[in-house]
């Protein structure tokens, strides 16, 4: 009996392909789409175990269902001189009614009822375009954030070709904070306005006060230096009366 043809459709059909660089984690999808009446149990496996995490690594395909496979390419030092032997298969048998136990559907499985494919991995590094539109996308995005502190129509003249409903937004968002920030500068305003107010009026009352209280005491000694000739005065008249008394007598 010869064996069964591959019943799911693979997107992409032969190649796995990774763009580098390869100093971190490099992630390519694999799509399966099960395109029969039949439910579809798949398993995905590698010749690099270490080198691969594979995100859903077996599952079941219902008809006419798809499933995204992520592959992920751990770091690693890369020789463009050194060909990629790393290879992928895919392989699928038709679940039975009822099945529950995968582990069983699988050990149990004959050659005959599997069916596989095979893709091969390629390794590619970033062409010169990619690495400007990489370095213009970095440039691009602090000049998006910084649109927030530059005001109004800094905001919308940047942001505006990335999305208008973002942008009007942001916009009523920029004008409130405003209105919220001249409502409290002028009310700051008013309160060291009337601080003034009352710093000149108690400094007013003060010397008032100073005044009076030096008025007073100006007063008393001024007082206090008129009565003291006129009791003289009266003395000197009392001793005066005295003596001519004394000699005419």
């Amino acid at each position: 009996m010869s064996k069964l043809e591959q019943v799911l459709i693979l997107d992409p059909p032969a190649d796995l392909k990774f763009k580098g660089p390869f100093t971190d984690v490099v992630t390519t999808n694999l799509k399966l789409k099960n395109p029969s009446d039949r439910t579809v149990c798949f398993k995905v496996k590698t010749t690099a175990p270490r080198r691969y995490c594979v995100r859903p690594n077996s599952g079941v395909i219902e008809p006419g269902a798809i499933v995204t496979i992520s592959v992920m390419l751990q770091p690693f030092d890369y020789d463009p001189n050194e060909k990629s032997k790393h290879k992928f298969m895919v392989q699928t048998i038709f679940a039975p009614p009822n099945v529950s136990d995968m582990d069983s559907l699988w050990k149990d499985a004959k050659p005959d009822d599997l069916m596989d494919s095979k893709l091969r991995c390629v390794f590619e590094l970033p062409s010169e375009n990619d690495k400007v539109n990489d370095v213009e996308a970095t440039k691009a995005t602090p000049v998006l954030n910084s649109t927030k502190s530059e005001g109004p129509s800094a905001a919308m003249a940047t942001a505006k070709p990335v999305s208008a409903s973002l942008d009007d937004v942001e916009m009523k968002k920029v004008l409130e904070e405003c209105k919220r920030l001249q409502a409290e500068m002028s009310k700051m305003a008013e309160e060291n306005r009337q601080l003034k107010d009352d710093g000149v009026r108690m400094r007013k009352a003060t010397r008032l006060d100073h005044m009076t209280s030096n008025s007073t005491s100006l007063l008393g000694r001024e007082t206090s230096a008129t009565s003291l000739p006129s009791l003289l005065v009266v003395i000197a008249a009392i001793f005066i009366g005295f003596f001519l008394g004394k000699f005419i007598l």
